[in-house]
């Protein structure tokens, strides 16, 4: 059983009572015939003060005390200043339920503050763990837990720290036994250390020893110190290997959707030129017919109209006009009336 601040026992008060009684008997002197009065008196005054010193107990804040009567559990203190039967009658255990209990597991924390410094001598039985594809790992973890019930994690069991520990090293080993190697040191830390809260929690409850587990965290993880280099190297390779993955991905992503933009663009211009190009033909269609409706109501006065609208679109955009003359045999030079006029003009 551990030591939960207890008052002291009944056999230790009997004795504490008999030596003094036995001082107080040789300094008086004590005989028979001198009567048994004083000698009582002496007893009753120091019974009066140890009990009224063993009588008082104090409950810290993150404490709650578990009161036993004659070995039987009468009750649960609060923290504050209370009082018990003394001489053995009632026994008081403070558990501390207020705080966050931890156990640390591969490592140990020497002298925790600003710098903690750890120790992890000596611990390689315990931090060192067989993965599932039979590779090794040095892992390191803590579990945090709280007592939710006093009275099962005092009298529950033996000794709860032992069984929370041993309990805790097995399901973590269960754990990571059943995963391979990169999961454990890369990828799946969080969800491992899930895993085994859980577990972990599942097992303590059936053991009914009032702990609440309140986390489960890999500290570190790693591989031994025998294949560390190499498993850097292979380590810095997969992390090459997924930077190119990204950067592929990437490219991919900017230059797919752009090629499938211009192919839609190149779609959307080549439909809006075939529309263009039925419209204008439809028109000139539609003209064609409306012109060759004219034309066979009075061809003569069509080929004529046809003639000079021709030649009214063709002639401004000519230098020098030459105009055939059938009677002269000649050509008749026409004057550049146009580009003299335009050079007035300017």
């Amino acid at each position: 059983m551990q030591d939960w601040g207890q008052g002291p026992s009944g056999e230790d008060l009997e004795k504490k009572v008999i030596e003094i009684a036995d001082r107080f008997k040789k300094k008086l002197q004590f005989s028979p015939q001198k009567g048994i009065l004083p000698l009582l008196v002496v007893i009753v005054i120091i019974l009066a003060v140890i009990g009224g010193s063993s009588s008082m107990y104090k409950v810290d804040t993150e404490e709650t005390g578990v009161v036993l009567r004659f070995g039987k559990f009468a009750k649960f203190s609060d923290p504050g200043l209370h009082f018990k039967i003394p001489f053995g009658v009632e026994q008081v255990y403070l558990v501390p339920t207020g705080r966050v209990l931890k156990e640390e597991f591969g490592y140990r924390t020497v002298s925790p503050g600003i710098k903690t410094v750890y120790n992890k001598r000596g611990l390689e039985e315990e931090s060192l763990t067989l993965t599932g594809d039979l590779n090794v790992s040095d892992v390191e973890w803590i579990v945090q837990f709280q007592v939710s019930d006093p009275f099962k994690y005092i009298f529950k069991i033996k000794d709860p720290i032992g069984t929370i520990r041993d309990i805790a090293e097995a399901m973590v080993r269960k754990t990571i036994g059943n995963a391979d190697v990169t999961q454990v040191l890369t990828t799946d830390r969080a969800a491992l250390a899930d895993k085994i809260e859980q577990a972990l929690q599942a097992t303590l409850k059936q053991y009914d020893i009032g702990v609440r587990i309140v986390t489960v965290k890999f500290q570190d993880v790693n591989p031994p110190e025998a294949v560390k280099d190499a498993f850097n190297e292979v380590n810095e390779a997969e992390q090459q290997k997924e930077s190119l993955i990204f950067q592929a991905r990437e490219q991919y992503n900017r230059e797919v959707p752009k090629a499938r933009g211009e192919a839609k663009r190149a779609l959307q211009e080549a439909q809006g030129y075939a529309v263009e190009r039925i419209n204008k033909a439809r028109g000139e269609t539609n003209r064609f017919v409306a012109l060759l409706s004219e034309y066979k109501k009075a061809p003569y006065v069509t080929r004529k109209r046809i003639h000079i609208e021709t030649m009214e679109d063709v002639l401004p955009n000519l230098d020098e006009t030459y105009i055939m003359d059938d009677k002269s045999g000649g050509l008749l030079p026409l004057l550049p009336l146009r580009s003299t006029m335009e050079g007035a003009v300017k």
